[in-house]
């Protein structure tokens, strides 16, 4: 049965595989190759990734009523200090964008004694950008250091979340030793335990509501992809509109992808557009070179104004209609 809900967490520990958990008739292993070309699982886009990437993915499958509704997924470490020049033979921050897009909720899990963050963390944290909602923070194992040591573990660890994380907002980080182990008191004192059992409470708190959420986060999922087509159809036809018609083109092409930025401000004063739904300038251009933009379409009014009567009409309509079928 394919699952409903992605649980997706990173951890600092250096693994050999990328792994999920998925609910099935019997316990087994299936290879990333196999479970990538299953129609009734969810994975088919990690082909995208080759052979490099699938090799080293696994699923394991067993049956359990909780992965009728969830599926875990679990992530190697993010590389850091002499293993970061180790290079990896796959895109790990295109193959944890893809999962970040289809998770439901994500775990970044931290260690007191390994707070670094990494060239390779903060390239990870740049390819969840759009997915902050999802993103939860845990300080795991705070029982293994005294309170006056968890205090200052806590700052450090919020100084260096906001040099990666462009926020204002300050992120939620759940503090506790997430294991089937009883609080070790000798170094927590009683506080500390009552502390870390609240944290625990909250957070199980947070992970029981994602199948009654998943349904919700797949509209919204629906309207973020139907606005970034706006946005790109309305960045497309202007890139086209741009360009000569006879002479020049090549030149014109590299004039505009060099100057990006400021066309994508044109396209924001033009057509009234909020700026944070453009996408990675970056990213763009690199993309952007790869095509002809004299072979681009032109802007269709018609096609612009059906996606504003859904956005504005049929999702409203089909919200008020919406039964969650976990209640």
């Amino acid at each position: 049965m394919q699952s409903s809900a992605f649980l997706f967490w990173w951890n600092f520990a250096i693994l050999l595989y990328s792994f999920c958990q998925i609910s099935g008739p019997d316990e087994r292993s299936i290879p990333g190759n196999t479970i990538a070309v299953q129609a009734d699982m969810p994975f088919s886009g990690l082909t995208t990734f080759g052979t490099a990437f699938l090799s080293k993915f696994e699923c394991s499958q067993m049956p359990h009523p909780l992965l009728e509704h969830i599926t875990f997924v679990d992530t190697p470490g993010v590389l850091s200090g002499e293993k970061q020049r180790t290079q990896r033979a796959y895109d790990f921050t295109g193959v944890t964008s893809w999962f970040a897009a289809k998770c439901d909720l994500i775990l970044l899990l931290f260690d007191p004694h390994k707070l670094d963050v990494s060239d390779e963390f903060k390239r990870v944290i740049s390819s969840l950008r759009g997915h902050d909602d999802k993103i939860r923070v845990v300080l795991n194992k705070a029982d293994q250091i005294d309170t006056q040591q968890l205090m200052r573990v806590y700052g450090a660890l919020m100084w260096s979340l906001g040099k990666v994380i462009n926020t204002p907002e300050v992120m939620r980080v759940y503090i506790g030793s997430f294991n089937d182990k009883p609080v070790n008191e000798s170094a927590t004192g009683p506080i500390g335990k009552e502390l870390f059992e609240k944290e625990q409470e909250d957070l199980l708190s947070d992970l029981k509501d994602i199948p009654k959420k998943a349904c919700d986060r797949r509209i919204n999922e629906f309207v973020k992809r139907a606005r970034a087509a706006k946005i790109h159809a309305y960045i497309i036809s202007h890139l086209k509109k741009e360009m000569p018609a006879m002479i020049g083109k090549a030149k014109t092409q590299q004039r505009l992808i060099d100057n990006l930025l400021d066309e994508f401000g044109k396209v924001q004063r033009e057509f009234h557009l909020p700026p944070g739904d453009f996408p990675n300038v970056d990213h763009f251009k690199e993309i952007l070179s790869g095509y002809n933009i004299d072979k681009f379409e032109k802007l269709k009014p018609k096609m612009i104004q059906a996606v504003d009567d859904m956005l504005g009409y049929d999702i409203p309509d089909l919200l008020k209609n919406f039964r969650n079928p976990y209640d």
